[in-house]
Formats: structure tokens, C-alpha cells, sequence
């Protein structure tokens, strides 16, 4: 960007992994001078450099942290597991709050070693949202339950689609859970466009992030995220539909990606922001 050119970034929020060669102060530096305010960041990074002092590099540097990821990963059997698993939990939504983000993204797990029943385990990741839930509403969080895409179903995360997420949120207050709407993993179902009508209906929506499909996947299923027009999603038609449910907060590029970890974070982020503007907003 040379800023000449008349973007309206003001929704714009850059995911940390989409430029995860950048360490924390790089991140807050490079979005700032790109004319980006909104920032989403992960639990690793955050804590390597101390979560209080990442409080305070965002704030001074003019950012909002629009998401935290991740909590979750609720599905274990074991007992010993599972209550490791709350504390766990309960410390990423402190960091949250202390961060300053109202959201907080949940993975909710994969099966585990042995177990076929994935109806249980979906109920498993429920009765921990209601040990969660109300402690993170005391802290003014929300818990975003994300469905990732049916091929992470075995391993990561049992909520495949938006309308389970939704089935498992609307047990709670919506002010506590909501769920995220992410074009990576919801582009193919036909049945999204009512589910994010009915989650905004109910003011469900808490996060809503954008990444391109391409084929084949360049790094298989996890790291084979695409460039914002690379692909086949239409992302403005997304950006419309949860516009039309209610939903006026932050657009989200989370993009994992090698190829682009591999560039000059701020080519990549001028780049993201032109995208943004042609196939997003």
C-alpha cells in the first residue's frame, strides 16, 4: 500500500498466524503502519512474551484485539484430562480479559484414541461450556464455538457444521457463547446461509473470518488456506450474508499458510489489505 489508494480497512482485522514470522512488537508495528487497527492473537506467542505486556504493546499501539485462539479441546474421556483441560480454559479466558477481546475462539477437540462416538464426545465439549460458560461472562468473555470443516472431525474438533455449534450454544445465554462463522470451513454446506441467519437472529455471532479454498490443497488440510481471491470461495457473498444477520464487527483473515509465512510480512499484509478491499468488502 502506498496510501493513495482509498481503502476502508476499519473492519479490517489481521489474524496473527497469517503472518506468524512476525514476532508481537513486528505484528503491532507492521498493522499500524498499514493503516490496520484490529488484530486476532494466539494463546503461544502471547504467552511467550507475557500477557500483560502484550496488553500493553496492543494498546499503545492503537490495536483491538478482535479474537482470542484457542481454548477448547473438551472431548477427553478421562477424568484427569478433562478437569486439566477446564484449567486450561479458565486461564485463557483470564488472558482474554487482560487482552481486552470480548472473544475467545474455541477448537472443541477431535475423538479420542479408540473412541467412535462422536454424539457423546459433541455432549462432552456442552457439559464443559456449562462449568465455563458463567465464569467467562463474569469476565466479560465470550466463548466462540468455531465448527471447523467434516475432515478435522476425527482428530480436532467434533462440531463440524454451524447448525451443531449452534445446537450447543443455544444451551447458554448468548452474551457467553457464541459461535464463529469462518469461510474456510463452512463454504460448502448449503445449509450455513440459514444457520447464520438463525445465529444472528440470536445474536450469536461472535467472530466471523475469511480464508480462500483452493484446489488441490497446497499443504493438506491444515496449513492449505488460501490468498483472499485465490480460490473458489465467494468471500463478499459471505461478508453479505452475516451482514444481513445482524452482524457489524470485525472481518478476520486467518490465513495458514507456509508460502506466506515465507514473504516480507509487510507485503503480505499490503497484499491482504487490496484483497480485502476487492473480494471481501
Amino acid at each position: 500500500m502506498t496510501g493513495a489508494e482509498p481503502y476502508d480497512l476499519a473492519r479490517l482485522s489481521i489474524n496473527q498466524e497469517t503472518v506468524k514470522q512476525w514476532s508481537l512488537p513486528e505484528l503491532a508495528a507492521g498493522c499500524a503502519a498499514a493503516g490496520i487497527s484490529k488484530v486476532g492473537l494466539w494463546r503461544a506467542p502471547v504467552q511467550e512474551y507475557g500477557v500483560e505486556r502484550a496488553a500493553r504493546l496492543m494498546r499503545d499501539s492503537g490495536l483491538t484485539v478482535t479474537s482470542l485462539c484457542r481454548g477448547g479441546f473438551f472431548t477427553a474421556v478421562d477424568a484427569g484430562e478433562r478437569a486439566a483441560a477446564l484449567d486450561d480454559n479458565r486461564a485463557a479466558i483470564d488472558e482474554a480479559a487482560t487482552l481486552g477481546t470480548g472473544t475467545l475462539v474455541l477448537v472443541s477437540g477431535g475423538l479420542p484414541a479408540g473412541d467412535r462416538d462422536i454424539a457423546a464426545a459433541r455432549e462432552r465439549v456442552a457439559d464443559a461450556l456449562a462449568v465455563l460458560a458463567p465464569y467467562a461472562g463474569e469476565r466479560g468473555v465470550r466463548l466462540a464455538i468455531e465448527p471447523l470443516h467434516p475432515m478435522f472431525a476425527s482428530d480436532r474438533c467434533v462440531v463440524s457444521t454451524l447448525g451443531q455449534a449452534l445446537d450447543i450454544a443455544e444451551r447458554f445465554p448468548a452474551e457467553q457463547v457464541g459461535v464463529v462463522v469462518d469461510t474456510y470451513h463452512l463454504w460448502w454446506d448449503d445449509l450455513a446461509p440459514a444457520h447464520i441467519a438463525r445465529a444472528g437472529a440470536a445474536g450469536r455471532i461472535a467472530c466471523f473470518q475469511v480464508a480462500d479454498w483452493i484446489t488441490p490443497l497446497p499443504e493438506g488440510a491444515l496449513l492449505g488456506r488460501g490468498q483472499l481471491g485465490d480460490g473458489c470461495i465467494d468471500l463478499r457473498g459471505w461478508r453479505r450474508r452475516v451482514e444481513a444477520a445482524g452482524y457489524d464487527g470485525p472481518v478476520e483473515v486467518e490465513i495458514f499458510n507456509p508460502a506466506l509465512w515465507a514473504r516480507d510480512g509487510a507485503d503480505v499484509v499490503a497484499e491482504l489489505a487490496e484483497r480485502y478491499v476487492r473480494h471481501v468488502s
